[in-house]
């Protein structure tokens, strides 16, 4: 994809520092940190016009991962809604009832190395298929369970099916949009999770409880939507950034021993990329949970809101979100991604006191504002993990370092849970008895001030490959593992950067790579490897 100077600039306003295939030492890298988180400031084009850029191949693209995503998250939250009457169902504490939650975090990982590696190497299609054909099976024997053990059973094989979709619906949604349009898409996709989650509460609040059947209406439903993705998935072709790579691996006649070496080569070369995603995901993960698994339970018992009132509170929050990761979603494109996220997280931070310790139902606004910066720096997360990933193996990268750092965050809502209760309050006393009341308000606001400083340190030592082209014809690893010959017959062929030239705003690198004539992967604002 060629840079277009007449929207963002020059090449060179947009890349500083050495060639990206410059290697230099640590102490150079980091003294680059603070220079390149300068923003490029882009020219902002009409958010309109950006989303008009996108062909009718393009939005559908985008409409079956966001859609993917949005039910991906319908389906977790349906136990969280429901676990008061599954609780009553299976006769254990609601303490045991969560360990359906976190058995799901426990395998996601699980499912997003599986359903990773098999979207990389066989394409995004039928990875995407098998996994709804997975959610039907599994929410529909959620809902069937008679025992406590069946029902762990169920949601941990869950777990594996919701792990391995959201590299795959990135990928499919990101991977061919036009570069200009990125920021905001990926914003939007990111919200498909919140949307699923206004989604769940709504469909909880109709089928739950309302029939003879108590709260299994909700996970049947659950399993019906999927279908209807499946045939929509179906009618789509793979992406195109997908297409161009398999040719190349189809020329070296040997396709698992390209695919393997594409892994070597990706692990040999990023390892140290792959292991700061993870690091920074968990940060980012932290960051959602703290700041969200808790507040319900927050408003209720520390502020006595009543169930109503947690719940506008919920879908306010919720709104925030949704807007938020739009908006800064876009405003990465124009002032970069690093930029972005460690801007809003200050504001989030900022705004942690009223969060926190507003008692009453004005807590509202904080909360959508709160929420707002929370997702707005998610919503920044699904380009800038694309940009970052290497190109042969951006579904499993993407998928498994979000899960892993899922994860490690799986814990969030315990930790605060059990510091909380060493900050008792005064004890409610009503007429059905006296309950315990804690300062969770005090517990959340420093535990999430401690994780902005983590992320904000994190984004600011990690690179940032604003620009980056997905095509395979600025891929060095790729030439790496399939060799020379074969690559020069696809991609030279196709009129890429071999054979006939580096692409208009390919960077080619200062050391061995012009040595080979060969187009490397273009990089954005502080690409310096180490």
């Amino acid at each position: 994809m060629a840079y277009d100077s007449g929207k963002y600039g020059t090449e060179a306003d947009a890349y500083d520092g050495p060639a990206p295939e410059e290697k230099m030492s640590a102490a150079r890298y980091f003294a680059t940190r603070i220079p390149t988180l300068k923003p490029p400031m882009n020219r902002a084009p009409n958010p309109f016009k950006l989303l008009g850029m996108l062909n009718r191949q393009q939005w559908l693209f985008f409409l079956i991962g966001f859609l993917g995503w949005t039910w991906d998250a319908f389906d977790f939250f349906t136990v969280s809604l429901t676990t008061t009457p599954l609780h009553l169902q299976f006769d254990r504490p609601i303490s045991d009832i969560t360990w359906g939650i976190t058995l799901v975090l426990m395998f996601r990982s699980v499912g997003s190395i599986l359903f990773g590696i098999a979207s990389d190497r066989y394409g995004r299609k039928w990875p995407y298929v098998v996994n709804m054909v997975l959610f039907i099976i599994l929410e529909l024997a959620t809902g069937f369970c008679n025992t406590y053990e069946q029902f762990l059973a169920v949601r941990a094989l869950y777990g594996i099916a919701m792990g391995g979709l959201y590299g795959n619906a990135a990928a499919t949604a990101l991977e061919d949009c036009p570069e200009e349009a990125r920021g905001i898409i990926s914003g939007m996709l990111q919200q498909g999770y919140a949307f699923g989650y206004l989604l769940a509460t709504v469909f909880a609040r109709a089928l739950v409880n309302t029939t003879p059947y108590g709260w299994r209406p909700l996970f049947w439903f659950g399993a019906c939507p999927p279908v209807l993705l499946i045939i929509f998935r179906l009618c789509l072709p793979e992406t195109k950034a997908y297409i161009e790579r398999s040719e190349v691996r189809h020329a070296t006649g040997n396709l698992t021993g390209t695919f393997i070496a594409e892994g070597r080569v990706a692990l040999k070369k990023h390892w140290i990329l792959l292991t700061y995603m993870v690091l920074l995901m968990a940060g980012f993960n932290f960051m959602s949970h703290g700041s969200q698994d808790l507040y319900p339970t927050m408003l209720q018992n520390q502020f006595g809101f009543s169930a109503n009132e947690v719940t506008v509170t919920q879908v306010v929050a919720n709104l925030g979100a949704m807007t938020g990761g739009t908006v800064i979603g876009y405003a990465s494109q124009i002032f970069g991604r690093r930029f972005s996220i460690i801007f809003i997280s200050i504001v989030g931070g900022a705004l942690l006191y009223p969060y926190t310790f507003v008692n009453n139902t004005k807590i509202t606004a904080p909360a959508f504002f709160e929420q707002f910066c929370v997702q707005g720096a998610w919503g920044v997360i699904p380009i800038h993990l694309m940009e970052l990933s290497p190109g042969s193996f951006r579904t499993f990268v993407v998928g498994t370092s979000y899960q892993l750092g899922n994860l490690v965050s799986s814990a969030s809502s315990t930790i605060e849970s059990t510091i909380g209760e060493r900050f008792p309050l005064p004890p409610l006393k009503t007429a059905s008895g006296t309950t315990n009341r804690y300062n969770y308000g005090l517990v959340i606001c420093i535990f999430m001030g401690c994780v902005y400083a983590y992320v904000i340190v994190l984004t600011l030592l990690g690179p940032e490959y604003l620009g980056t082209s997905f095509g395979v014809a600025h891929d060095r690893d790729m030439v790496e593992a399939s060799g020379e010959d074969a690559f020069r017959r696809v991609v030279g062929g196709h009129g890429g950067a071999v054979g006939g030239g580096v692409e208009s705003g390919a960077r080619v690198g200062d050391g061995d790579s012009s040595d080979d004539g060969v187009g490397v992967e273009k990089r954005g604002v502080g690409t310096e490897r180490v």
